[in-house]
């Protein structure tokens, strides 16, 4: 390999690596997760199958938003990211990004996705958007999350506005449905964190962020899992008079959340009898939980029963 070709390909691999770099700042896994409750929703909005540029456009508005979200949490939190081991090799904190230029990225992406939004959608879901923005980063990020062990609860409204987006991109309005969906993610998010931070209560014990799963006995959390997941199945099942929804969705809300509920109870048990509670099965079953009954959500309309 000549010098030229050495210099072309460290080069190649530099921007990959910049690229990938500014990927992650966008917490991928987060935001495919705020993806699955957009599209199905935007299914149910329109009785079928919905616009596929549509669809395509709120996608895309969708992660630019919920990727601008993301960035600017990382550059808020970048001084406790640096001595957590979970968040340790995030971008600004390894360097590969800087503060200011993930501080940039951040605004381009919140103003982007607004535009493109506001374009190609309607201007309420372009605003919802704003509002989804705004809640992570100042409400959650900035005010809740470093003061009570209530922040997971509130500031995961932000979460919960897909949606709303979903909803109101296909209709241009709002009602009943998306809200009793904004509510069953809601009560979803808690008992789908606190596992997560029991698991690192070590690393959120360092940083003294009092996220309950590290604050509280294990047992207490656990008690507190089963009573938002309890309240999370409890509100699937409103849905079901309220949209009209058929059988797909009513045997998957039934079957999945005792799926979710079984998991919750399992760690609770666990936790009360002392043995060693595995957390980690209640954070991947609920992520599995939420996702199924979307596309429980986005099939039941398709079908005559």
């Amino acid at each position: 390999m000549t010098a030229t070709s050495a210099a072309e390909a460290n080069a190649k691999l530099s921007i990959g690596k910049t690229v990938r770099a500014y990927v992650e700042l966008t917490k991928p896994r987060v935001m495919e997760l705020l993806l699955v409750t957009t599209v199905p929703v935007m299914f149910l909005a329109q009785g079928g199958v919905p616009n596929g540029w549509l669809m395509i456009a709120t996608v895309i508005g969708g992660a630019m938003s919920a990727g601008s979200a993301a960035s600017f949490n990382m550059y808020i939190d970048r001084d406790m990211d640096a001595q957590m081991q979970r968040t340790e090799n995030r971008p600004i904190v390894t360097g590969e990004v800087s503060p200011r230029n993930a501080l940039i990225f951040s605004w381009v992406l919140a103003v982007v996705s607004t535009v493109w939004l506001l374009l190609t959608t309607n201007w309420l879901a372009a605003t919802l958007s704003v509002v989804a923005i705004f809640f992570y980063v100042v409400i959650y990020t900035l005010i809740l999350k470093r003061r009570t062990e209530q922040n997971i609860i509130w500031g995961g409204i932000a979460g919960c506005f897909p949606v709303l987006i979903g909803w109101t991109a296909v209709t241009g309005s709002l009602s009943w449905t998306p809200f009793i969906l904004f509510i069953v993610v809601f009560l979803w998010t808690p008992p789908h964190y606190w596992p997560l931070s029991m698991k690192y209560k070590e690393d959120y014990g360092t940083v003294h962020v009092p996220m309950l799963g590290a604050t509280r006995p294990t047992h207490q959390v656990g008690l507190q899992i089963i009573l938002y997941a309890w309240a999370t199945i409890a509100c699937s099942l409103i849905l079901i008079p309220v949209a009209g929804m058929g059988v797909v969705y009513t045997v998957s809300a039934l079957v999945f959340g005792g799926w979710f509920l079984y998991e919750s109870h399992r760690l609770y048990n666990q936790a009360v009898k002392g043995g060693n509670a595995a957390p980690m099965r209640v954070f991947h079953a609920s992520i599995t939980y939420l996702t199924l009954l979307f596309v429980a959500i986005a099939v039941d309309p398709l079908l005559p029963f």
